[in-house]
């Protein structure tokens, strides 16, 4: 295919994706959807339409081509790779009380939501079942980490283990994915009506859940951002992107495990982190400010990425 062919191909999986979060930012702003429907809408989401997602992508799926355990091996040692890297350049460039939310905001990304979107539009059923099986690598590292780095530069606000440890365990996106695994390894079917009804209910998942996520961005993070707000959303979209990507073909991941591994490393920075910072008390201002940059450059930064790789035949 000529480059032109490639990039028109890589928009088509890109721009549903993100024309929703940008539907989101004009509804709320014309006044169409408030807080109220954002809150209710994303707690449905996260406590029901995803998970039904998740569990009838994986009992549809074949679990031999959808489970990859060196996928998540690699997934989850890279996570810990771009922790420590933000962790490091922070200590050199960003200022002490800054630091935790700086070093969650650049390695935690919303893989849950938008990085499932970008899976499904790339690579349809495949795309969902394995990635929901990895979300629960993502969920665990990314909780424990990030406790972790906000914990150390809040030395007056003890990290509560055990609730972390609870809500972990008790996180919908991992009950899913627990719950499917026996139907689809025993391969045991539902009733059709039930498939069905299961279909429409969690097909309501990506467009609601992106939509959220556009009503939730503030246009004056743009104006209000500074240093620390772009570092991280540069080293979250850019940098780390390009080695965990990079690191993945040089241990040779290439096809839909490379455009997944890529695809999940390079989603902008998660809602759930302004909500940890706000409860260990941290600078809620800037995890917003990374959050709204972030996703905003995902758009650009997603779109680029893609046609790089299957330029160069690697996806």
């Amino acid at each position: 295919m000529s480059p032109l062919e490639i990039f028109l191909g890589t928009l088509e999986i890109t721009l549903p994706v993100f024309a929703m979060v940008f539907i989101g930012l004009v509804l709320k702003r014309v006044g169409w959807i408030d807080q109220g429907f954002v809150a209710t809408a994303s707690a449905l989401v996260f406590k029901a339409t995803m998970p039904t997602l998740i569990f009838l992508s994986l009992i549809k799926a074949d679990i031999e081509t959808a489970f990859h355990p060196w996928l998540m091996v690699y997934f989850a040692l890279a996570t810990l790779a771009s922790f420590l890297i933000s962790w490091a350049w922070a200590l050199w460039r960003v200022s002490h009380a800054e630091r935790g939310v700086y070093v969650q905001g650049a390695f935690r990304g919303n893989c849950g939501i938008v990085g499932l979107a970008l899976a499904a539009s790339m690579y349809g059923d495949y795309g969902l079942s394995a990635g929901g099986l990895l979300l629960g690598v993502v969920i665990l590292s990314y909780n424990v980490l990030s406790v972790i780095v906000l914990a150390a530069y809040r030395p007056g606000k003890e990290a509560n283990w055990h609730s972390i440890v609870k809500h972990v365990a008790r996180n919908p996106l991992i009950l899913a994915v627990l719950t499917a695994l026996p139907f689809a390894m025993l391969e045991i079917g539902l009733p059709g009506w039930l498939m069905t009804s299961g279909e429409y209910f969690a097909s309501l998942t990506l467009p609601l859940a992106l939509i959220c996520i556009g009503a939730t961005l503030s246009v004056n993070a743009l104006r209000q951002s500074y240093g620390p707000a772009v570092g991280a959303s540069l080293l979250k979209m850019v940098t780390l992107p390009i080695l965990a990507t990079g690191g993945a073909w040089l241990v040779g991941f290439s096809g839909r495990e490379l455009g997944l591994l890529f695809l999940f490393f390079a989603s902008p920075t998660a809602a759930a982190s302004f909500v940890m910072v706000k409860a260990m008390g941290g600078n809620a201002k800037l995890a917003a400010n990374i959050i709204a940059i972030s996703t905003l450059m995902a758009s650009l930064s997603v779109t680029a990425g893609i046609f790089a790789l299957k330029l160069l035949g690697l996806i």
